[in-house]
């Protein structure tokens, strides 16, 4: 079992989240919506994304990014592509040295044209065999119905692959 802190309580983070749940992680989740977080620690519902449908009662969520973070061996990352290094910079001080970090954001920073991994990468330090990306023909409302899916994850280190591959695989 591992300790997940996902970071946005969107669609897809939302979905992942679930996911990592049902595997038997530690999972909990960073909102800036009080009202969200609130209901998905409280409800186990996303009303604002998933309404109507549950996430594991182990899940719960805050909006302080220090708790979510504290003692984290997995950061997934899944908030929209063009706030990345912005959050990043507050949130830097708080990721675990050793953690695993794990993009979930399509896209490219605008103005620099990087993959958000280089853009972990250059804000952090945090060693880019550390930083992966999870990518897949997956709809999040598909998932949180537990639909069957699959999905594909890369690191340039295979170890950090297989670690979230079996952390990941219910």
């Amino acid at each position: 079992m591992a300790r997940l802190a996902v970071l946005g309580a969107g669609s897809w983070g939302t979905a992942f989240a679930q996911i990592a749940a049902d595997a038997g992680n530690d999972v909990v989740i960073w909102g800036r919506d009080e009202f969200i977080v609130e209901s998905i620690t409280n409800e186990h519902v996303n009303p604002a994304f998933h309404p109507g449908l549950k996430l594991p009662t182990s899940v719960w969520a805050s909006t302080n990014v220090a708790t979510v973070l504290r003692g984290a061996d997995i950061v997934v990352l899944a908030i929209p592509a063009q706030v990345l290094r912005s959050r990043l910079v507050e949130w830097r001080e708080h990721i675990p040295p050793t953690a695993i970090v794990l993009s979930l954001i399509k896209g490219l920073e605008l103005g620099t044209s990087l993959r958000m991994t280089e853009v972990v990468h250059e804000v952090t330090g945090i060693d880019p065999n550390r930083i992966g990306v999870l990518s897949g023909p997956n709809l999040a409302r598909e998932i949180m119905q537990r639909q069957p899916a699959a999905c594909v994850v890369a690191f340039s280190d295979p170890q950090y692959a297989a670690a979230v591959q079996q952390a990941m695989s219910t």
